[in-house]
């Protein structure tokens, strides 16, 4: 979904939905929300057609500019009144972009979290901590829509591909519907503690905001090789739990994946935080290791090479990429 043309015609969607082409010509919203609004507004119809059946809907944007922050409440909104599970994977702008596009973001977002079940923030700015001083600007970006798409592909593979436990749909509903604010970490171990240094890395992310503490819904997935043992299962979850509320909900899953053979990744989502915010994160410590995740959020290792699962879950039909 885009209102610049030229941008949209060069993206390989199966479906691409051109919106606002009254409101702005095909130029793009010109980073003001208020025309991003209207646009996707011009092309509501469109959209509806394209989530109606969903189960699922995720919705992933940069926030700061036009269209993202200006397009992104409406469609939650819209796919909300659908009845989909409505979960936003965004980003906030790198500081260097300017203090107005930072503005607009943090406002895009406050509006966007009201229109979602869940939404998970990841601020581009730690990215700064995962890439060399010599990474070019183009680098940075592309490592930032990575990041979003692996937040998709993490979520949803832990309901599209069977494992050795299974998690359905209607466990990740429980974890996310009417969650408000999530956080999401990735962690990747290899070696004999592989399984407690992936938790931890996982807990302890960069890309996180904030701490997991207090937490009181965890989703999390497991995915190994077949050399991926029920011990390790154990001190994976063991670490997870000690790290959120007593009390809080958690929900796994495992998949054996082969290419993973003497690797384990750990994906956790975690909600339900009330209405305090996290617990800021100023430490990377824990057992992780930065050259692990950049590999595996830009060059190609297992996660990179899996083609990503859809956006959208239906009962009836086969899963589609909007």
């Amino acid at each position: 979904i885009n209102t610049d043309a030229q941008a949209l015609f060069l993206c390989d969607a199966d479906q691409r939905i051109h919106i606002g082409s009254q409101v702005t010509r095909g130029l793009g919203a010109g980073s003001a929300p208020e025309v991003g609004r209207r646009a996707v507004e011009e092309n509501s119809d469109e959209v509806v057609k394209a989530i109606e059946g969903a189960d699922m809907v995720f919705i992933t944007a940069g926030m700061g500019g036009g269209t993202g922050t200006g397009a992104s409440p409406v469609v939650a909104e819209l796919a909300r009144a659908a009845g989909a599970l409505t979960v936003a994977v965004v980003t906030k702008p790198f500081s260097f972009e300017g203090r107005r596009r930072m503005q607009l973001a943090e406002e895009g977002i406050e509006q966007l979290k009201s229109k979602v079940d869940t939404i998970i923030t990841i601020p581009n700015d730690r990215l700064l901590k995962i890439v060399s001083e010599k990474e070019c600007i183009s680098d940075a970006f592309r490592l930032a829509d990575d990041v979003l798409r692996n937040g998709v592909q993490g979520i949803s593979e832990i309901i599209t591909v069977p494992g050795r436990i299974n998690v359905d749909f209607a466990d990740v509903q429980t974890i996310m519907a009417d969650a408000g604010s999530a956080l999401l970490g990735i962690g990747i171990a290899s070696g004999e503690n592989r399984a407690v240094e992936a938790a931890r890395a996982a807990i302890s992310s960069p890309l996180l905001e904030a701490s997991i503490d207090g937490a009181t819904g965890v989703l999390f997935n497991i995915t190994g090789g077949r050399d991926m043992t029920l011990l390790e299962l154990h001190e994976a979850a063991r670490i997870i739990s000690e790290a959120v509320d007593p009390e809080a909900q958690i929900i796994f899953g495992s998949v054996q994946d082969e290419r993973m053979e003497g690797e384990i990744r750990i994906t956790v989502v975690a909600t339900g935080f009330s209405n305090a915010p996290p617990t800021p994160l100023e430490s990377d410590e824990g057992g992780f290791h930065l050259g692990a995740l950049k590999e595996e959020i830009t060059f190609g290792s297992a996660l990179k090479e899996m083609e990503l699962e859809p956006a959208i879950f239906r009962r009836t039909k086969s899963s589609q990429e909007v």
